[in-house]
């Protein structure tokens, strides 16, 4: 992937900074990266999960240079990015991976969740996409990949502050995409769209729910969406729906909302817990990073899929178009091959 990414800072090797890079999918991306001769420059709140995450770069044969802020705080953001170009001469992939959450009913969520959820999901890669265009602009040159989710489409019970911040990512997103455009601008902009991943976001993220949190099944494992998120920042589609359930979320909605919202209401609702009583005692990492260092993987090894397929959007559309065109165009050839038919009765 190196001899493809054209290098525009100091030194041989490409350079990307990922973001919430200290655990989950932001942790096994930047490993992912390393492996295809990155250097990594890693942006988290947790201090020791991000020495260990820089350590696993390393092994992994990329330099590391380990940056902790929390993405909600802009100035800290464009203080990292202003590191990394100063240090390693440029920055030419930025990955907006920083996400937090809480699990609860709308009526059961406080103001403050909904302010901080949206500071980190949807403000966090507001900031990190302004401070990758403050160094990627002046070379015209450089990838930015926003980490989406299926439920930046389709919303579903328990998650509205997240869902929310989701679809504001994709809004600005395709603003931002326009404007490049009309610039004549070389940057290459991208959204992935994930969906359910064995990470450890559902030990640590706050709940008010009676039992123990999962991702909606079938779960995959986060190597293979960091192979993804590489694929992207590689291709630049406009987007890249990554697995089967996140094409299903995405064209159901478009098609059948309301169907959808119905099948969300009984069937996500339960299927974002286990049978295992809540640990009440447990507050969550939305507003500070909690201890211990699991590394990029969840709970749910034995439940999760080592790979995932995964379209462009852009393709997806095509060939639902041309499928729509050929219903279209039978139904057409079917008319008029049954008013012939009456016809040719009438004349005998």
């Amino acid at each position: 992937m190196v001899n493809s990414v054209q290098r525009t800072g100091r030194g041989s090797r490409p350079v990307v900074v990922v973001t919430g890079a200290s655990a989950g999918v932001g942790r096994a991306t930047a490993i992912a990266f390393a492996q295809q001769g990155y250097d990594v420059a890693l942006i988290a709140r947790g201090h020791e999960r991000l020495g260990s995450a820089g350590r696993a770069v390393e092994r992994a044969g990329g330099r590391a240079l380990m940056l902790p802020a929390d993405v909600a705080d802009a100035e800290a953001v464009f203080a990292a990015a202003d590191r990394v170009a100063h240090e390693w001469g440029g920055i030419d992939v930025w990955v907006n991976d920083a996400m937090a959450t809480v699990f609860a009913p709308v009526h059961r969520t406080a103001p403050d969740e909904f302010k901080r959820v949206t500071e980190v999901t949807y403000l966090g890669q507001v900031h990190g996409t302004l401070a990758a265009l403050k160094h990627m602009r002046p070379r015209d040159h450089g990838t930015i990949v926003q980490v989406g989710s299926a439920l930046s489409y389709r919303s579903i019970p328990l998650q509205s502050a997240y869902c929310g911040a989701k679809f504001a990512v994709r809004g600005f997103t395709d603003s931002l995409r326009s404007e490049l455009i009309h610039q004549g601008s070389r940057i290459r902009l991208t959204m992935v769209q994930l969906p359910a991943v064995n990470t450890p976001q559902f030990d640590w993220a706050r709940s008010r729910m009676p039992r123990r949190l999962q991702p909606v099944p079938p779960i995959h494992q986060p190597e293979a969406i960091a192979a993804a998120i590489v694929r992207a920042a590689e291709e630049a589609p406009r987007e890249l729906w990554i697995g089967w359930p996140s094409v299903r979320a995405i064209v159901g909605t478009m098609i059948a909302p309301g169907l959808l919202d119905r099948l969300a209401a009984r069937a996500a609702w339960e299927g974002q817990m286990t049978d295992e009583p809540a640990d009440a005692s447990e507050p969550g990492n939305l507003f500070e990073a909690v201890p211990g260092d699991p590394g990029s993987h969840g709970r749910f090894d034995a439940r999760s899929r080592p790979a995932v397929r995964s379209a462009s959007s852009t393709w997806i559309r095509g060939a639902l178009g041309m499928l729509g065109l050929g219903v279209a165009a039978s139904t057409v050839l079917l008319a008029t091959w049954a008013e012939r038919e009456r016809n040719f009765a009438r004349e005998r």
